[in-house]
């Protein structure tokens, strides 16, 4: 079980296939599956399901995956440490959906462009998720947002950069009338992202406050968000940065919620020349916007 050996296993999981990841890693096919076969007896168990044209990782290869990922993360770790002086190797970076639409454009075109030595990896989901993610070593850094008054358990284990400072606002549709708060509200359905938004814990807080129930709508989009909102199915809440964004940002009412401000968080103590240059480039444009 050596690096080698996890990083063609790690290939062939997100390429769900031998020949595909024997190309990506400029190997011979027979190689790769030679690699495998071993692993595989190494550990006992088999790691993918064989299909007729796909390799599907099995459960054990599930799980095995998440220990490879973070081995392989842990070691490029390691040789940016005892090589910090100039950024290399891999950074994974989580951002929320509404950052990366709205926020990372530049400073990623800026930050592949200097420093073209580091390979970065750019995911998106909610705050929660990438907060798991981050304590979990799957990824490196995160961009998040946290609600007002949280106490994530493991908050303690965390640096936290403020950067962006977000408006968030409740999006009403174009018939409705003027709001005043949550009590004056005719919809009681909000479009929103699954449990572990931050802005969405924000909007529900928010709307509790009125009393009664109401009802969450889970959509896969902010642009599902804006047209559920659009065609008077219900309301929903967003950064009014991510309005801006939208075709027709004059057509509903904002009604402003909140400010809450995007941080970038890593490990405690994590600490690589290619994160500190990532860092340093968002301090910059965070910087340049204020």
């Amino acid at each position: 079980m050596d690096l080698a050996t996890l990083t063609v296993f790690r290939a062939v999981a997100r390429e769900e296939g031998v020949t595909r990841a024997a190309d990506l890693l400029g190997r011979a096919p027979s190689n790769v599956t030679t690699r495998i076969q071993q692993l595989e007896a190494e550990l006992g168990t088999p790691l993918f399901d064989r299909h007729r044209k796909r390799m599907v990782l099995s459960e054990d290869g599930r799980l095995f995956l998440d220990y490879a990922e973070r081995i392989l993360a842990l070691a490029d770790e390691a040789r940016q440490r005892l090589d910090p002086s100039r950024p290399s190797g891999t950074l994974r970076i989580g951002a929320m959906e509404s950052t990366l639409a709205s926020r990372l454009t530049a400073p990623l075109s800026r930050f592949s462009r200097d420093w073209p030595d580091v390979t970065l990896e750019v995911t998106s989901g909610p705050s929660g998720a990438l907060t798991d993610a981050l304590l979990a070593g799957r990824i490196d850094g995160a961009l998040v947002a946290f609600a007002p008054g949280d106490d994530h358990p493991r908050r303690e284990a965390l640096d936290a950069t403020p950067l962006f400072r977000e408006e968030l606002v409740l999006l009403l549709p174009p018939d409705h009338p003027e709001i005043r708060g949550p009590a004056d509200l005719r919809l009681r359905t909000l479009a929103a992202f699954a449990p572990g938004c931050t802005y969405r814990a924000v909007a529900e807080d928010w709307l509790a406050s009125a009393g009664g129930p109401f009802r969450v709508q889970e959509v896969p989009s902010y642009h599902a968000m804006y047209g559920c909102t659009a065609a008077g199915a219900c309301v929903s809440i967003m950064p009014r940065s991510v309005v801006a964004l939208m075709a027709q940002p004059a057509s509903l009412h904002a009604v402003p919620v909140a400010d809450i401000v995007t941080h970038l968080i890593c490990r405690s103590g994590y600490d690589t020349a290619a994160y500190r240059a990532f860092r340093a480039c968002l301090v910059e444009e965070a910087g340049a916007e204020t």
